[in-house]
């Protein structure tokens, strides 16, 4: 069988509950291991489908914010 990452991802958090996935995304943060970036990614594209124009475009202001604080230092 060939599972993409994404199809990896999903399966690997499907059956969790709210608090086991946000202590993976917490941890995950924390830890800044660069191998959760593609789990990551594939969290936020879950969001962006399902969320409506209103939450898009605040994710957009606080992603777009964040790089321009970064741009400062």
């Amino acid at each position: 069988m060939n599972l993409s990452i994404r199809e990896h991802i999903i399966n690997n958090f499907k059956e969790d509950n709210k608090e086991n996935l946000q202590s993976a995304i917490e941890e995950s943060i924390k830890e800044k291991d660069e191998v959760v970036l593609p789990g990551m990614g594939v969290f936020l594209e879950i969001i962006w489908n399902d969320a409506d124009e209103d939450l898009k475009n605040k994710m957009l202001e606080i992603i777009f914010n964040r790089l321009q604080r970064e741009k400062k230092n």
